[in-house]
């Protein structure tokens, strides 16, 4: 992983990109998602189908393996990463995410709720956020602080234009670096 999705990872950021998406690729509801946490990284994503069965796709945490299957849909083909060893991994453990502490989860949530450009604009307000982190410009326990700034920029709309989009990725960076 590179340093800006160490930090996403480590804030809980990750899992709300990862809230976002699979609502609005799979047209999901929010609170029929069910983030929780697996530390062994072994387990990248779990369907429960209506009978309660779950079907869970596992292997490596090697990003060249998604971005493969990306590339060569829908063939399989062998691939550079290691195979899993499951005896080596000997458990796999599940936790729920401390959504008091690593508040990002909650904000993107929160942006999926309001709609329109509020899951760009958190987005964009998490990117220069982790920069500033990374740079030490700000503490850990800043990033949802300032990420939370994007809502007070964000136009509340449901429709918008390519430009919308862009003067709020403006708006919400902005925002962030306001104070500094």
């Amino acid at each position: 992983m590179g340093a800006k999705i160490t930090i996403d990872s480590a804030s809980l950021f990750n899992k709300g990109l990862e809230l976002i998406e699979a609502h609005f690729l799979f047209g999901v509801a929010p609170e029929k998602i069910e983030i929780v946490i697996q530390r062994e990284s072994v387990i990248h994503s779990m369907v429960e189908y209506d009978d309660n069965s779950v079907i869970a796709q596992l292997g490596v945490s090697d990003m060249r393996i998604p971005i493969q299957y990306a590339l060569t849909y829908p063939e399989r083909f062998p691939s550079p990463a290691a195979e899993p060893d499951f005896p080596a991994i000997g458990a796999l453990t599940f936790f729920k995410p401390d959504t008091d502490t690593f508040d990002c989860l909650n904000i993107c949530r929160e942006a999926i709720g309001k709609g329109g450009l509020f899951p760009a604009a958190v987005n964009s307000a998490n990117e220069e956020a982790n920069r500033l982190f990374r740079e030490g410009r700000i503490g850990f326990l800043d990033l949802p602080v300032r990420i939370r700034r994007a809502f007070g920029v964000t136009p509340d709309k449901t429709e918008f234009t390519l430009e919308d989009i862009y003067e709020t990725d403006r708006a919400a960076r902005a925002a962030v670096l306001a104070g500094l």
